[in-house]
């Protein structure tokens, strides 16, 4: 029987399991404000990879980064109503600029500093940015306006979960503002694909990219899109959004231009974001009951070097070694970058690293002691695959040269294995042959084990009729998620209302 290196395993407590994940793997911790984590460097390090290939993604489709402020004005999200609503019970408020001693040895705002208007501290920054844009925006030719922009932002959760569901995270969020309505919807569907390709070429997760029904829209959109991630234990995970705002915002904040023949009108947005919730995606997608497993493309380090010392004259021998086949590595290039190589010198037992850097998911993890020197070789260990079927260690002795030789085939492949693994999780959660909502309901049931999810016909019903749909799917703890873009034709009756359906949508549990 395997001993796995994690105190808690996915089947005993998959709750347990993703928190004991994120503490051995030293991703992140508590910071002593409810809600807000201390994000760790190696945590860090998987957000900065992200941040870097997704942002040269952006950067392609010629978008521009830029900073707004952490703070806005109450007053500019009362523009805009329905936005408003949507976040009311979420935003934080900034009401003081200074505090004074109560004379207890403690401190209070200052009755004297109140601000004019109170500041929200940014829960997005549509409101903002629209503002931005009102000034920008004269003239046709000054469209389209297409920006990013990477930050934090504050929505005050209730209940929090590290990286799924904080008070303060880091996200990009893309703003643009188009002459017409065909063009911002285009901009809005490039966006969604962007996000689809980035999450399943790079975070080897993969994604159904679809409409929200109605009811799931962003606040103030006229349309959301998502893409939508499997975890091992059924549940969704919406990975990013795309938006198409149409004249919403504009009419609130004025963002008007003269078009070429003269005339006054409003300019069509679009918002857009994925945060550092895809790092709790990567978590529950590719993580196993010895820790995480992180993607070669995303890693901070592909390969780690774990020397073993013993405090022996060959010591220094071994270290040399290491270090010339570091610098083998790094003049090797994978994924269109130079390989990461890593030697860890850091003063610990050869046995204690290695199961580190197993619990942090290294890709790629190489022994070296002083046999492997002598005999030219490397101990290699695969973190895709990391135990035989007779349950030992999966550690291969392999010749130095031809380790080398094949170090990049071996990282695209560990990064095409962790892919398909999870594609097949996700065909296989998927269940598309229920008819009515009792096979809903049985899909459901209290005992069934991670269910997945469930396509059915759908017929888009609104108003009363959206009503009741989504009170008999919350008495389940169930919510749509999306229209899938490559789902079948509908060709049947509705599951929820037995009205002709138009699409097929998948229903599910959700983070």
């Amino acid at each position: 029987m395997i001993k796995h290196a994690l105190p808690v395993t996915r089947e005993a407590d998959f709750s347990a399991w993703y928190q004991s994940v994120i503490s051995e793997a030293d991703l992140a911790e508590e910071s002593g404000v409810r809600g807000c984590m201390v994000i760790r460097p190696w945590g860090y390090g998987i957000w900065e990879r992200i941040q870097r290939l997704l942002d040269d993604r952006i950067k392609a489709t010629g978008h521009e980064n830029c900073y707004f402020p952490v703070f806005i004005p109450l007053s500019y999200f009362e523009k805009e109503a329905e936005h408003v609503e949507g976040f009311a019970k979420e935003m934080a408020v900034v009401t003081h600029h200074r505090l004074i001693s109560d004379g207890k040895g403690g401190l209070v705002p200052d009755p004297t500093a109140k601000l004019e208007e109170p500041l929200v501290v940014r829960p997005t920054s549509e409101t903002v940015i629209g503002m931005a844009f009102a000034r920008w925006v004269q003239s046709w030719r000054d469209l389209p306006v297409l920006i990013n922009q990477w930050a934090n932002v504050v929505r005050w959760e209730m209940r929090t979960r590290m990286f799924l569901r904080t008070s303060e995270f880091l996200w990009q969020e893309g703003h643009t503002a188009h002459a017409t309505v065909e063009e911002a919807r285009e901009e809005t569907l490039k966006m969604l694909e962007v996000y689809r390709s980035f999450a399943e070429e790079c975070v080897a997760l993969p994604v159904i990219a679809g409409e929200k029904p109605e009811h799931e829209r962003f606040p103030g959109a006229v349309a959301t899109y998502s893409i939508e991630a499997m975890m091992q234990d059924g549940k969704a995970l919406q990975a990013g959004t795309s938006h198409f705002l149409g004249t919403n915002f504009s009419n609130a904040q004025n963002i008007r231009f003269q078009n070429a023949a003269g005339e006054l009108e409003l300019a069509n947005t679009t918002s857009w974001g994925m945060s550092t919730r895809m790092i709790g995606g990567l978590i529950m997608v590719h993580g196993d009951d010895d820790g995480l497993r992180v993607p070669p493309r995303v890693a901070p380090w592909q390969v780690v070097i774990v020397p073993m010392l013993r405090d022996q004259p060959e010591d220094e021998a071994i270290v040399t070694y290491c270090k010339e086949l570091q610098g083998e590595l790094a003049k090797l290039s994978a994924f269109g970058e130079p390989v990461r190589a890593l030697l860890d010198l850091k003063p610990a037992k050869a046995a204690t690293k290695r199961w580190g850097w197993v619990k942090k998911g290294a890709p790629v993890i190489l022994e070296v002691g002083g046999r492997d020197v002598a005999g030219g070789n490397v101990s290699v260990i695969r973190r895709d695959r990391l135990y035989r079927e007779d349950g030992k260690l999966d550690s291969a002795i392999v010749a130095r040269g031809d380790f080398v030789t094949s170090a990049v085939a071996t990282l695209e492949d560990v990064q095409a294995s962790l892919h398909a693994q999870a594609r097949a999780r996700l065909e296989a959660g998927i269940t598309r042959d229920v008819t009515d909502f009792a096979g809903i309901e049985r899909a459901f049931a209290e005992g069934v084990k991670n269910p997945g999810w469930v396509e059915v016909q759908w017929s888009k019903p609104s108003g009363a009729a959206l009503d009741k749909v989504v009170e008999r799917l919350k008495a389940l703890k169930l919510t749509v998620r999306n229209v899938p873009n490559d789902a079948a034709a509908a060709d049947g009756a509705c599951v929820f209302t037995g009205d002709a359906a138009v699409e097929r949508v998948l229903v599910g549990r959700a983070y």
